[in-house]
């Protein structure tokens, strides 16, 4: 629990919104399993019969996402980026920000940029550390300065103080306080801020070595650049092969619901590690330090700031983060349900809409229903979906006291066939994930490759005890006013298998 709730409870009539109508789902479903099974079994079926059509969609999505994503790999960006004019003119920020991170991981993040095919002079590195976590960092910065000093243009450290008022301690406050202190550094070496494209990475990030040369690329191609956040593929692949079965599950899945999405920009939201204007950070003031979800946050701060002008560019290039892992398989499956339930924190952002939509007249009607609907929408379908296909749905068969009737007779045909068809979106997930997976380490042995395949039969288990109860933790704590406070997915440096 923060010391500070921020922003939270100034608007509790929609902070309780979203868990209510969850519960009311789920609660509904079962009355009506009860009492009129009948037309629950009808409920049932539409409802499977919009999540069918919806998984063929979102399927459709995916393929074509991915195909862009292999024909960007096979582009030399570096050699492209070179062909525009003035592309030279480019600085890009890495902001780095830590807490308690092993220095192996810190050392990694700098060697994958020395990695990139980009002129490393055009290189601006921030670590952000946290006055809680001084000792070690401040061992941290003495070294990784020895290393690396000189190596790019500028390498920064900065130490978020602790206890500020309005603050809660995370990474959106630790962001505003590195942005605030590198503004002062930018203003005094004289770059035009329209020149420069800031990444805010999770420190374990590891981005494609073309990630900077495209990401200048399309910085100096896109119309009117500065109104636009750039979104990498993530692919948390960087101790895949060490990580327990759910947590595959878990990471791939995330991947694929990114991939459906960044083809998609009318409905797009910013996600982990991405790249933004640093025009559009001075703008809204840098990041908000008083919440959860500061990731998805930054681009609707970006969107109510210039009244409806402001997109998400996909980059169709991969970074590379950790799964979640613990020191034993109990704790993996706990940091991944934790790690799930921060997600699921952006539920926050329906309120925070609500409100500021209404202090935001030029931002235009149908822009502001898009986004509620489809954040509404998204919430309610992640928390309650899994529980209605695959527990609730078979509820009314055994409560129903007429099996003789048509509809009892002919439903679990209908209901069969409509789930084995959303099934097929799991073998292209499963199909997909192989290609996407990083090569299999040596120390790992050859038979793992079963495992990879087999652990996808998990996928009804995995959907509902890390997709659905953590989402509906999390909209039942903003519905109680019992705040979420920011939880540090702990990296370790042993987990990445060689």
């Amino acid at each position: 629990m923060p010391q500070s709730f921020g922003q939270y409870g100034k608007s509790r009539f929609w902070e309780i919104v979203p868990g209510l109508l969850v519960w009311s789902v789920l609660v509904l479903s079962v009355v009506l399993s009860l009492v009129t099974p009948t037309l629950a079994i009808i409920f049932i079926i539409v409802f499977d019969l919009y999540w069918m059509l919806r998984v063929f969609y979102f399927v459709i999505h995916v393929i074509a996402s991915y195909a862009s994503y292999r024909k960007t790999l096979s582009v030399n960006w570096w050699e492209k980026v070179q062909e525009v004019q003035g592309y030279e003119r480019v600085y890009h920020v890495i902001m780095l920000p830590t807490y308690k991170e092993e220095l192996p991981i810190l050392e990694e993040a700098l060697a994958s940029l020395l990695r990139a095919k980009y002129r490393t002079d055009r290189i601006i590195v921030v670590f952000g550390g946290e006055e809680r976590d001084q000792a070690h960092f401040k061992t941290c910065q003495k070294i990784l300065q020895e290393r690396y000093e000189g190596k790019f243009f500028k390498l920064f450290f900065t130490i978020h103080p602790k206890d500020i008022p309005g603050e809660i301690p995370g990474k959106g406050s630790n962001l505003k306080h590195m942005a605030t202190v590198l503004q002062g550094e930018i203003d005094s070496l004289g770059i035009p801020y329209d020149d420069i494209v800031v990444s805010a990475f999770d420190v374990d990030t590891v981005a494609h070595e073309q990630y900077f040369a495209r990401l200048a690329y399309l910085y100096l191609t896109e119309p009117n650049p500065t109104r636009s956040s750039y979104q990498p593929v993530t692919l948390f692949s960087n101790n895949i092969w060490s990580a327990t079965a759910p947590v595959r599950i878990a990471a791939f899945g995330t991947t694929f619901w990114l991939l459906s999405e960044i083809v998609r920009p009318e409905r797009m939201w910013t996600f982990s590690s991405h790249s933004m204007p640093w025009r559009m950070l001075v703008d809204v003031g840098f990041w908000e330090p008083d919440l959860v979800s500061e990731d998805s946050r930054i681009f609707m701060q970006a969107l109510l700031r210039y009244d409806g002008d402001y997109r998400v560019t996909p980059i169709f290039l991969p970074v590379s983060m950790d799964t979640v892992s613990g020191g034993t398989y109990a704790e993996s499956l706990l940091a991944l349900y934790q790690q799930q339930r921060r997600w699921a924190w952006g539920v926050e952002h329906i309120p925070y809409m609500v409100l500021q939509f209404r202090k935001h007249p030029l931002l235009p009607r149908l822009t502001k229903m898009r986004y509620l609907f489809y954040h509404f929408e998204g919430m309610l379908t992640w928390a309650s979906a899994p529980f209605l296909m695959f527990i609730l749905g078979y509820l009314p068969f055994i409560t129903i006291h007429d099996a003789t009737s048509a509809l009892v007779v002919n439903s679990p045909t209908t209901l069969e066939f409509m789930m084995r068809a959303a099934t097929a979106g799991t073998f292209v997930m499963g199909a997909l994930s192989f290609m996407l997976m990083p090569p299999r380490p040596t120390a790992t042995h050859k038979l793992r490759w079963i495992t990879m395949l087999l652990q996808w039969l998990l996928l009804p288990v995995t959907f509902i005890l890390f997709g659905a109860i953590p989402a509906i933790d999390a909209q039942t704590r903003l519905m109680l006013g019992k705040y979420l406070g920011f939880n540090v997915t702990k990296k370790h440096a042993s987990s990445r298998t060689k």
